[in-house]
C-alpha cells in the first residue's frame, strides 16, 4: 500500500477520534488498524531515512568536488598571474612588441594604498555601522524571565536519527 506520512498521520488521528468517541475503548478492529498504521509509519520512516542518508552522502560529494574545483581555480589563477608578471617583465626590459595580430605593451594605471585608515582625516573616511542582535544574551535574558520587545524564543524540532 503506497501511503504518505500525511495520510498515515490523518488515518491515525481518525483512529484516535474513534477511540475518544468510544470513551477510550479500543475495539479489535481499531487495534488492528492501529498496528497497521504503526507498521506503515515505521516502513515510511525507514524509507525517508534511506533517502536522507543518500542525499547527505551526495551533498558531501558535491562539497568535495567544489573544494577540488576551487583548488584547481586557485592553481590556474596563480599560473595566469605568474605568466602575466613574466610578460610585464619582458616588456619592461625589451619594450612593446608585436607578434602576429597581438601587440604586447603596458598601460599605466593608478591605485590608492592606505597604510592606516585611523590616521586619515575624517573627510577621507567612510564609516559603516551595522547592528546585529546579540542572540546569545537575548536568549539568556528571556530564559531568566525578562521581557524584551520584538524578541522571543521559538521552539524548534530537529530530526535525530540514531
Amino acid at each position: 500500500m503506497k501511503t504518505t506520512l500525511y495520510e498515515i498521520k490523518n488515518e491515525y488521528l481518525e483512529l484516535i477520534n474513534q477511540v475518544e468517541e468510544l470513551e477510550g475503548e479500543i475495539t479489535p478492529e481499531i487495534e488492528i488498524k492501529l498496528n497497521i498504521n504503526q507498521n506503515e509509519l515505521q516502513n515510511k520512516a525507514i524509507a525517508y531515512h534511506s533517502v536522507i542518508l543518500s542525499k547527505d552522502a551526495f551533498n558531501m560529494q558535491i562539497d568535495n568536488e567544489i573544494k577540488r574545483l576551487q583548488a584547481l581555480k586557485k592553481r590556474n589563477n596563480s599560473l595566469v598571474d605568474n605568466l602575466k608578471n613574466r610578460l610585464i617583465g619582458a616588456i619592461q626590459m625589451f619594450g612593446e612588441f608585436t607578434v602576429g595580430t597581438n601587440t604586447f605593451g603596458l598601460r599605466k594605471s593608478e591605485r590608492v594604498e592606505v597604510e592606516d585608515v585611523n590616521q586619515l582625516p575624517k573627510e577621507y573616511k567612510t564609516v559603516k555601522v551595522t547592528e546585529q542582535a546579540n542572540k546569545t544574551e537575548i536568549k539568556k535574558a528571556l530564559k531568566l524571565g525578562k521581557q524584551i520587545e520584538n524578541a522571543y524564543i521559538v521552539q524548534q524540532f530537529n530530526l535525530k536519527i540514531k
